[in-house]
């Protein structure tokens, strides 16, 4: 069965940001001149998603009028003949599918994915983190569906991260299909590089008890079974559901794997990783890349 549908957990206060996100969600904060949360959109979209669940919480309105038609507006940029951003302004609304679910209280990541789980219904889905921002051609959506095909089980996108910093993800226990050991019972995998099958995980552990440096990033594909997991995860720390956990429950009857994608990754969910892709983004950019640069060559800081 194909991957159709995606998750986009957007609940969170964005207190990295605040206090500007006590009244913009930080889903909406710009890079450049468009959302974070427009980016995983298009990724998913371009990555054959349907449709898009968008988990959002009391006071973050904007997300879902973001995302819908503006008839209005639509009018005064037609009677004004402004077409450039008339396409613009359609583009949001026509990306993909989207939908809206409410999470009432912030109970973590893996309480969000489980609020979806209506909206999901029995098939496998993607989870995206909105904040986490890659930059590649195909996405990691459309390069993790690739292998989902292939294997019909679940994908975690992974990323090698210095040791000194790994007690800040969630990090996988996993072996490469290349393996010796793992080789001949993956024949059609031995070629996927990057490839791992995942032995367990573990939630921000301290750098002598990682088990490896491959630190979880924000893109999951994840089988339906994954919501009786949920069910039956138990509340950590802060009274939170924490999706590594329940994923930990699943390998107990299912396989997953661990792939190290293709692409830049930018931490969206603090400033200066904002400030950063806006900047990289725009240098990219044929329409911005020669105004940045000399706005850079004149930026002189006494």
């Amino acid at each position: 069965m194909p991957v159709k549908k995606a998750v986009i957990p957007a609940a969170g206060l964005g207190t990295r940001f605040l206090p500007v996100t006590k009244s913009v969600p930080k889903e909406l904060l710009p890079i450049l001149d468009r959302p974070m949360l427009q980016y995983v959109v298009e990724e998913a979209a371009e990555g054959g998603i349907e449709e898009v669940i968008i988990v959002t919480a009391p006071g973050k309105e904007g997300i879902a009028s973001y995302f819908q038609p503006s008839p209005a507006l639509e009018r005064r940029l037609t009677e004004n003949g402004e077409k450039g951003l008339l396409d613009k302004v359609l583009h949001a609304s026509r990306i993909a599918r989207v939908s809206f679910v409410i999470q009432e209280e912030a109970l973590g990541l893996g309480h969000a994915v489980l609020t979806a789980r209506e909206a999901v219904g029995d098939e496998p889905f993607v989870v995206i983190l909105p904040d986490d921002i890659v930059h590649h051609t195909p996405g990691v959506v459309a390069q993790m569906t690739a292998i989902f095909d292939r294997t019909q089980a679940g994908v975690v996108a992974v990323e090698p991260m210095p040791w000194e910093t790994v007690h800040n993800y969630g990090v996988v226990d996993a072996v490469p299909v290349s393996h010796p050991d793992l080789a001949a019972s993956h024949p059609a995998l031995v070629e996927e590089r990057g490839l791992h099958q995942i032995r367990g995980l573990v939630e921000k552990p301290p750098r002598e008890e990682a088990p490896s440096n491959l630190s979880i990033v924000g893109r999951y594909i994840l089988p339906p079974e994954v919501f009786d997991c949920l069910e039956r995860t138990p509340p950590g720390a802060k009274g939170e559901i924490q999706l590594t956990d329940a994923m930990l429950m699943l390998l107990e009857s299912a396989k997953l794997y661990a792939y190290e994608f293709q692409g830049i990754r930018y931490d969206g969910g603090q400033p200066l990783g904002l400030l950063r892709a806006s900047l990289e983004y725009a240098l990219r950019r044929d329409d911005t890349r020669a105004a940045v640069r000399e706005m850079l060559r004149g930026i002189h800081i006494e």
